[in-house]
């Protein structure tokens, strides 16, 4: 992880040979590359070898389905690659999902495979699948350099939790001049330091202090505490995510790479649809543009075949993240959602356009958004469906306010610090452009207090329990 003592110590020897080799674009990749891979052991031990191989296997084939003249070869090239790649995922992911599956709807017996999910297998394995269609659409040459391509692989700031970053975006940046400009270097330093600040101190502390605690056994909370903890789980991983997403990227801009944000205050939407625009950006564009248009046909087939296509995206999507039913009903209820949305937005296309700068319209459409997201949580966060609806249960019949003093007086550190994360949630989008031309003239000791100022407050709120963050598990 990036707040552990080893990552310290990696970080500082990897910049250093970065930066001496910085002019050097074969010699830079191989040791980004190893540097990479050699975290991912440390953090996966030999499931290290999968990334190599299909990483060897998705090169190998994009060449292929490169230099192929006939549209029938590229096909079935095309298709070896997802058999491939959705193969391995299916296998390490989701065979005891149907294993069990089986056993209860069939009444087989078979016995579930002792199998351990790699970390990042998810992420590594959309990209390939992301790098292959797009050669096979001529909208990308591949990569003559495996080296280049295993770097786009296996880049250590975003192997394991992603952002999901296209080839076409990244690859390009390695056979440029190592450019870090006093913009890069604010700007990593920003996202670096807030995005440590969002995960370690803001997710982690209501993690341990209060969500977990209550999601374990809501029936025996309040149905006030079970709001509140609700509340405080869509900050948790909103923070989580976000967190380690803006330090991947901050690390990344300090290394001459652009990656784009994952992350837009998704809780500022006005709608389910703006909500998928503005939340986990790298999966959501993936999902529209590989699953819903590529394979599906996205709105190209009929208005009905266009909520179906919304609909099995968005499942397909839950099912993704985790195999289990709390996952699909998770991905059936924002599917189900994102077609209602479209049949409401063209029905009264003419009546929202003329609301949609109404801030009366506005507050109540944003409220009705993160209400509906926030109810999904419960499915999202839930071990099993009797957790999640013993959690609706106690909100909707045993809530009451009168127990509010009691509750305040135990948890008010809790309260404060997630009113904290939603405040900075609000912090409107291009507050750190404007931030940016005074942080470019700060001097370093500025930054060095900055970062010591960090360390400080997270001394204060750091616990013995290592919180994993949550897409860790995905």
């Amino acid at each position: 992880m990036f707040n552990n003592g080893f990552f310290i110590y990696f970080f500082a020897l990897f910049i250093l040979l970065y930066y001496a080799f910085r002019n050097h674009f074969t010699v830079r990749s191989f040791i980004v590359s190893i540097f990479s891979l050699y975290f991912f052991y440390k953090a996966s031990g030999w499931f290290v070898g999968l990334v190599l191989l299909s990483a060897v296997a998705d090169y190998a084939l994009s060449n292929l389905i490169y230099t192929r003249r006939s549209t029938h070869s590229k096909k079935w090239l095309l298709g070896l690659s997802v058999v491939v790649n959705l193969g391995m995922l299916f296998y390490f992911k989701y065979t005891n999902f149907f294993i069990d599956f089986s056993n209860q709807a069939f009444s087989t017996h078979i016995n579930p495979l002792n199998i351990l999910l790699p970390v990042g297998i998810s992420f590594y394995t959309f990209e390939n699948l992301s790098y292959t269609i797009d050669v096979y659409r001529g909208e990308f040459v591949p990569e003559k350099k495996f080296i280049h391509y295993l770097l786009f692989l296996s880049f250590f700031p975003k192997l394991m939790m992603g952002p999901i970053v296209r080839a076409r975006d990244f690859i390009p940046q390695l056979h440029q001049p190592y450019v870090v400009s006093q913009t890069d270097f604010a700007k990593g330093f920003y996202l670096i330091v807030s995005g440590l600040f969002k995960k370690l101190v803001i997710s982690d502390y209501l993690t341990l202090n209060l969500v977990n605690y209550v999601f374990d056994n809501p029936s025996q909370h309040t149905g006030l505490e079970c709001s509140v903890a609700l509340l405080a789980y869509a900050i948790v991983i909103y923070c989580d995510f976000s967190g380690y997403s803006d330090v991947a990227i901050g690390i990344a801009r300090w290394l001459g790479i652009t990656i784009p944000p994952n992350f837009l205050s998704p809780y500022q939407s006005k709608s389910i649809t703006e909500f998928w625009r503005r939340w986990h950006i790298s999966l959501s564009s993936w999902l529209k543009d590989y699953l819903y248009i590529f394979w599906l046909g996205g709105n190209r087939k009929g208005r009905f075949r266009t909520y179906l296509h919304l609909f099995i995206t968005m499942l397909l999507g839950g099912f993704w993240h985790g195999a289990s039913w709390t996952f699909i009903a998770w991905g059936t209820m924002h599917g189900a959602a994102l077609g209602i949305h479209k049949i409401w937005m063209e029905i009264g296309k003419k009546v929202i356009s003329r609301l949609d700068k109404n801030i009366v319209y506005t507050f109540f459409a944003r409220l009705t958004t993160f209400i509906f997201v926030c109810f999904c949580w419960i499915f999202f966060k839930a071990m099993s469906f009797e957790i999640a609806l013993a959690m609706i249960r106690q909100i909707t019949t045993n809530f009451s306010l009168s127990v509010w003093n009691e509750f305040f007086g135990n948890y008010h550190n809790v309260i404060y610090l997630m009113l904290l994360g939603y405040t900075l949630h609000f912090i409107p989008d291009n507050f750190i452009d404007k931030l940016m031309p005074k942080l470019q003239k700060a001097p370093m000791v500025a930054y060095i207090a900055v970062f010591i100022l960090f360390l400080i407050v997270y001394s204060q709120f750091k616990s013995s329990t290592l919180v994993m963050p949550i897409y860790l598990q995905f």
